[in-house]
């Protein structure tokens, strides 16, 4: 729940009228719970963890009415961990997000700052991650190959976002280099959604140049890169129907990456900086049920089919992905969850291991993880 402040800008010397005071609101999510996974590194593991499913944040956002349906807007949102108090992202103040500019009721909203990419903005809402607002950080595609999970976010970026058309929404994001070499670290995207009844549609595209290179001070930084590569293309597209109180979905996205050294985690491809690549093609099936008011089910299962060049050869790895999650609601702000995810990977040679999420990667093709938790919200 967002509890709105009025800030006291008159206070502050600054001269204001009554009806442009601006409006700031607090909000958050906590997440915290046990962690079990039967494989990591060829042991198992007990956990008390901090965002299993949802990552434990906070922020603020702002607006301040400037006249004629323009507003000024900002947003400011740090992810921690709750179990020991320290930041995530790279340990960064507002990692999630960071950004301000102006918005208009009739014209859209422009942005800057470190913001999401197009494909999360409009396509990430349809699948099994996007079904549990702020991710599910069990459930995304290998590596978050398609970043639908939000492993990184876009810095030095313009943003723009239309508004809502009849059910048509559409935008697009560019990153800035900022460095002499204009593609040394840049990004950019875009993409539309459309809804209307029980009809959702989505698709979005990005691409990041160079992201492997040397300038730390682009688009998308080393710690939050999910590969170092000097191309990713990341494209797909979803759709989602809702009746009653069930709802279906399923998403399809490709990525394609080129000049790829490694996957920037635990399980290194240890591929040659050649121009060697790799791609990823992800097809999940996604749905949910509210068995009461208070209590619901939700599931997904992903075939992700892989193509990658190591210095041992060609491999083609394939994963079989399933998620299961019951929630139960005490509140509109409390809830419970227990979640069991299950990965299984055909390597085909290349000498991966199933890896769930940011777990600990398995010594074997298999990996489970279940966790159990509890999220508030304020």
């Amino acid at each position: 729940m967002k509890h709105t402040l009025i800030v006291a800008a008159c206070a502050a010397g600054y001269a204001c009228h009554a009806d442009a005071q601006p409006a700031v609101a607090l909000y958050g999510l906590i997440d915290t719970g046990i962690l079990y996974v039967d494989n990591a590194k060829g042991h198992t593991a007990w956990q008390a963890a901090s965002g299993d499913v949802t990552g434990s944040h906070w922020g603020l956002v702002g607006r301040e009415d400037l006249s004629g349906g323009t507003k000024a807007v900002f947003e400011l949102e740090n992810g921690f961990s709750a179990t020991n108090g320290t930041a995530r992202q790279g340990g960064r103040l507002f990692g999630y997000q960071a950004y301000a500019g102006v918005s208009n009721t009739r014209l859209g909203t422009v942005t800057l700052g470190r913001q999401y990419d197009s494909v999360v903005d409009y396509l990430a809402a349809l699948s099994f991650t996007g079904i549990h607002p702020g991710g599910n950080n069990l459930s995304a595609h290998p590596y978050d190959n398609d970043n639908l999970n939000n492993s990184f976010r876009v810095n030095n970026s313009i943003k723009y976002a239309s508004v809502n058309y009849a059910g048509l929404k559409f935008g697009a994001l560019y990153g800035f280099s900022n460095d002499t070499g204009f593609d040394n670290n840049r990004l950019y995207s875009f993409g539309a959604s459309y809804g209307a009844g029980p009809v959702s549609l989505g698709a979005g595209f990005l691409q990041a140049n160079n992201g492997g290179g040397g300038n730390t001070n682009g688009a998308i930084t080393l710690t939050d890169r999910t590969f170092i590569a000097a191309l990713q293309r990341t494209y797909g597209a979803g759709a989602a129907y809702a009746f009653g109180p069930a709802r279906v979905g399923m998403v399809w996205t490709r990525t394609q990456l080129g000049g790829l050294d490694t996957i920037n985690g635990p399980n290194s491809l240890g591929l040659l900086q050649n121009g060697q690549g790799a791609c990823f093609s992800n097809y999940e099936i996604n749905g949910s049920y509210l068995i009461t008011p208070m209590f619901s089910v939700t599931g997904e299962y992903t075939f992700t089919d892989g193509a990658l060049s190591t210095a041992s050869g060609s491999h083609h790895p394939k994963w079989n992905e399933v998620s299961v999650q019951a929630d139960y609601l005490f509140s509109k702000r409390t809830d419970v969850y227990l979640q069991t995810s299950y990965q299984h990977i055909d390597s085909d040679g290349s000498g991966l291991t199933a890896n769930i999420a940011s777990q600990s990667p398995s010594s074997n093709d298999q990996q489970l993880v279940v966790a159990v938790g509890l999220r508030h919200r304020f």
